[in-house]
């Protein structure tokens, strides 16, 4: 028979720690934990990897071929960021991604379901989409998402005008659409 012998101090402490309620515990998902702190409703997340800066000059909403994509880097980070989305247990109502095929294959390789193209989500870095257009659309669509979080998969320059947060590609961004709040989440 094994007996451990314990001091009365770290018995006490032993009983409270115990006796705490299992919510006031910090969960070991930072998401989920980032949802809370602020009451987010919106996950913004920048599209995986893509190698250079910008897209080329003859860019096309809808050809891949003339735009800055995904590499393998790319899809293996939009793979884990999804295993890791699953795994929070973060159930999204809604899943917008910008028509830029980058985002589109990011979203894909998420794997998380049902998703959208969504006109407020472009980048308007280049000019290929008007911020004047986009902006007014995205914060339209904010101002009335369904209940729940809303995934959107878009490009620093959306993110960070809505939030003011800059994430790095892959990066997350939680968002609270009435008080405004964004906190930076990494998963990857």
């Amino acid at each position: 028979m094994l007996v451990l012998m314990i001091n009365p101090a770290r018995r006490l402490l032993l009983a409270l720690l115990c006796a705490l309620p299992a919510a006031s515990w910090a969960s070991d998902d930072v998401l989920t934990d980032a949802i809370k702190k602020i009451n987010g409703n919106v996950v913004f997340m920048r599209h995986a990897i893509a190698p250079g800066y910008g897209d080329p000059d003859n860019f096309k909403i809808g050809d891949c071929s003339t735009q800055r994509n995904l590499d393998d880097t790319g899809r293996s980070q939009a793979r884990a960021i999804g295993k890791a989305l699953s795994q929070s247990g973060t159930q999204f109502a809604e899943i917008l991604s910008s028509e830029w095929c980058r985002c589109q294959e990011t979203t894909t390789l998420l794997g998380l379901g049902k998703w959208a193209t969504f006109e407020g989500l472009n980048s308007f870095f280049q000019g290929y989409a008007d911020a004047d257009t986009t902006i007014p659309k995205l914060q339209k669509k904010l101002a009335t998402l369904k209940p729940g979080v809303t995934l959107m998969v878009s490009h620093q320059v959306v993110i960070s005008r809505i939030t003011g947060v800059s994430p790095s590609s892959g990066g997350l961004v939680v968002y609270n659409t009435q008080t405004k709040q964004a906190t930076r989440v990494t998963l990857n």
